[in-house]
């Protein structure tokens, strides 16, 4: 399996615009506030066996950058069956198709106030059920597929996530 060098290590920073959108909406999973997490204690956040990917965070006590994640593979040997994609990119929004999934909030256990939430959006994809032959298989042909590989992954579904860091910074 070909490595994903923005599936290891994509660092986002905090975003303004679409990805906060989401507050006046109620995110498809209910989820309560996760354990005060210590500085440069790396926690995990979401796993999303999907794409297989899962989300992984940590607070860095840098008053610049408070709160990172990265989205790593879950196992080399998985075949995702959805991407994992930049949110800087895509902007989610729901009036372009993407469904608030997820809102994951992590408290600061060094400073009390201050709190990370990452948001997770899912996009559905369009890809059907392959059809089965006469005999009840799915039959796939070498020369279709390579005339129909570059559809196939715009036809999967999507996920993202976007970070932000909330509540007063505290002093050192």
């Amino acid at each position: 399996m070909p490595r994903k060098p923005w599936l290891y290590l994509l660092m986002i920073a905090p975003l303004a615009g679409p990805a906060h959108a989401a507050d006046d909406t109620a995110p498809e999973i209910e989820r309560p506030v996760a354990p005060p997490q210590a500085v440069g204690e790396v926690h995990a956040l979401r796993t999303i066996p999907e794409a297989c990917a899962r989300i992984e965070g940590v607070f860095t006590g840098n008053a610049t950058e408070p709160y990172r994640f990265a989205v790593l593979p879950t196992h080399s040997n998985c075949q995702p069956r959805a991407r994992f994609v930049d949110a800087t990119e895509v902007g989610p929004d729901t009036a372009s198709g993407w469904i608030f999934n997820d809102l994951i909030r992590i408290p600061s256990e060094a400073c009390p106030s201050q709190h990370a939430l990452v948001r997770v959006w899912r996009k559905p994809g369009s890809a059907a059920p392959l059809e089965l032959d006469a005999q009840g298989r799915v039959r796939i042909y070498l020369q279709e597929s390579k005339q129909t590989a570059g559809g196939a992954a715009s036809k999967l579904p999507l996920f993202t996530a976007a970070m932000a860091v909330e509540g007063e910074a505290c002093e050192n």
